[in-house]
């Protein structure tokens, strides 16, 4: 074992070692450059019939091991990658696995809305538990009772904290700023975005007509003359964004920003978000995103230093929460 691969934090004894898969590998070389050490080696490869093979090149032997992995795109080979990482490493006799979902796959089916459909979250959690995981860090989860489908640790972060903060300091002049909910289920969240500007707070409401479909139904709140800050926890195709941008202008907005910690950016979004009279458009970079110079209107910010700091202090059997300021909790 060398010095690039492993690290003590404190009087901890255990050594600390991150591996990424190959859904955002540039997220998981910025984590460990936050924690001041070196991704560790592992061989990944894709066999010519689909069949993925891992092997840790170091031995993992009684060592804190944090798999970082967001799958997208190919999302189900970055599932099956992330549970045969995880089986390898307890096969490999590591003190601890930690799986590292900075967006956790499936978060959208965490209920039944229709008669036999499949609640494809419970199923997530009980693969990465049957797979071998201790523990799982994700952050800004769909809905809070994703963490009761785990019988396992589940700490949740938020990037919330990041995302306001960079409206805060962006000068947007004296206008009142109004944050809003994309829907009636993220008002937690644009809440505890309100609370950091000192904003008020709005409520669209919206129908799913069909998957990947939405329509705005219903608007509540005033954004008259004020700067509106749409609030979700991810941006797919963004057809309900470009109607929320549009229903907030009717409703005599001044300007219209939008915030998302998950940018996943599927097939029309790109040409809808720039087609639209939206300010800017602001994720993370927890799922890649690749900025083409037709994408004038996204900003991507990094939440490697937040996952960074959660890995530390779970290795170092400290507070999550504490981190947070309490802001991580879904309730």
């Amino acid at each position: 074992m060398t010095d690039k691969v492993c690290h003590v934090l404190g009087s901890t004894q255990r050594r600390l070692m991150v591996f990424a898969g190959r859904s955002n590998p540039q997220l998981g070389d910025a984590i460990a450059e936050h924690l001041g050490i070196a991704l560790g080696p592992i061989l990944l490869k894709t066999f010519a019939n689909g069949e993925i093979y891992a092997r840790y090149e170091e031995s993992i032997r009684d060592a804190d091991v944090f798999l970082v992995q967001s799958p997208h795109g190919k999302l189900n080979e970055h599932v099956v990658e992330l549970l045969i990482m995880i089986q390898a490493a307890k096969l490999a006799s590591a003190h601890r696995v930690t799986a590292v979902l900075p967006y956790f796959p499936y978060a959208r089916q965490d209920k039944k809305s229709a008669a036999r459909e499949p609640i494809a979250a419970r199923l997530m959690a009980t693969l990465l538990e049957a797979a071998g995981a201790d523990r799982v860090l994700s952050m800004d989860l769909h809905q809070g009772q994703l963490q009761g489908f785990f019988e396992i640790p589940v700490d949740h972060m938020t990037a919330v904290p990041i995302l306001a903060d960079y409206f805060r300091y962006r000068g947007l002049g004296d206008a009142e700023l109004v944050a809003v909910s994309a829907d009636a289920g993220g008002v937690k969240l644009a809440k505890r975005f309100a609370n950091r500007l000192d904003a008020d707070l709005a409520v669209l409401t919206k129908m799913r007509p069909a998957h990947n479909v939405a329509e705005t139904m219903h608007f509540i709140g005033d954004v008259d003359g004020k700067i509106a800050i749409v609030v979700d926890d991810m941006i797919d195709t963004a057809g309900s964004v470009v109607n929320a941008i549009d229903t907030l202008y009717e409703h005599g907005a001044r300007e219209v920003y939008v915030t998302a910690t998950h940018g996943i950016f599927s097939g029309p979004a790109r040409e809808r978000i720039a087609a639209s009279p939206v300010k800017e458009i602001v994720v993370t970079d927890t799922l890649p995103v690749v900025l083409n110079v037709t994408d004038t209107k996204i900003k991507v910010l990094s939440v490697a230093g937040i996952l960074a700091d959660t890995i530390k202090r779970v290795f170092e059997g400290e507070s999550v929460s504490e981190l947070f300021a309490g802001e991580n909790a879904l309730f």
